[in-house]
């Protein structure tokens, strides 16, 4: 947590601990006194960088050494996703679907639950052969952190259920999905991070205001050479937000669905999924 200034004193009375309580106990960094405006202009100007928060005592030539050696890690899905398979059942279910869990967010669930759909959530790293064994409707592709291309477990797994289950992924998933189709994927300077971020749904010609988050985006050109149409793009830097074989019954977005900003009907992509399934049963 980096801000510019910090209060331990807080002054709702029903707080339990002060936010330094909270930050030691999960073991999380904190540092105040940084002019975070001028931070912010620094990413968006130079682009996202590696940083290191150390005490007085560390010179700036073992910082910068420390920096230097540091590797970014390329196994983040498998540190965030679960480690053993769980379910999320709804009250009459009319559908049965397996998400992939990258990292998933709990309304992604929750908004499949409401569907009608009993959700079986599986490890990132589930085989092919085990999710076919669990007899879906369809199949989910979760966010979940780092460079899409790291996980190559979900690549391979959609390279071979894509055309068998109607699959829909978000963000993460979205970018999984085009790289097993053939495309290919790049780092962004700073990402995209919060809310309100415009994006061009091409089908309907309506623009939608969006939730992301995310460091890495599709390559536009790369989607030539692949069975994959573009269904949405980004209107502030025109980056692919959305893409689609209709053929095989797969799509995805790059921005959340499940938590969009404002009163629009943010359902509809979730209607879609339920839509394709319902063509197959």
């Amino acid at each position: 947590m980096v801000v510019r200034e910090y209060n331990d004193h807080p002054s709702n009375f029903r707080y339990t601990k002060t936010l330094s309580e909270y930050l030691e106990e999960n073991n999380i960094p904190a540092i105040a006194g940084v002019d975070t405006r001028k931070l912010t202009r620094s990413i968006r100007e130079k682009g996202s960088r590696k940083a290191i928060i150390t005490d007085i005592k560390t010179s700036n030539k073992q910082a910068l050494k420390k920096l230097e050696e540091y590797k970014i890690p390329n196994d983040a899905v498998s540190k965030v996703s679960c480690k053993k398979r769980w379910y999320s059942r709804t009250a009459n279910p009319d559908f049965n679907i397996v998400a992939i869990d990258c990292g998933i967010k709990l309304n992604i669930v929750r908004s499949l639950n409401k569907k009608g759909c009993n959700v079986t959530i599986v490890p990132y790293n589930t085989s092919a052969e085990e999710i076919v064994n669990l007899k879906p409707d369809g199949i989910f592709i979760s966010n979940g952190p780092g460079n899409p291309e790291d996980v190559k477990e979900v690549i391979k797994l959609v390279k071979e259920l894509k055309g068998k289950y109607p699959i829909f992924g978000i963000c993460l998933g979205h970018q999984i999905i085009s790289l097993a189709y053939g495309a290919k994927t790049y780092k962004l300077k700073f990402g995209h991070r919060g809310g309100n971020h415009p994006v061009r749904n091409l089908l309907t010609d309506k623009i939608e205001i969006t939730s992301q988050n995310h460091s890495y985006a599709v390559d536009e050109k790369s989607l030539k050479k692949t069975d994959l149409t573009i269904t949405h793009k980004n209107i502030l830097d025109d980056t692919i937000e959305g893409v689609e074989c209709k053929k095989d019954r797969i799509f995805s977005v790059q921005y959340h669905p499940e938590s969009a900003p404002g009163p629009q009907d943010s359902d509809y992509l979730f209607d879609k999924f339920i839509e394709i399934i319902k063509k197959e049963k």
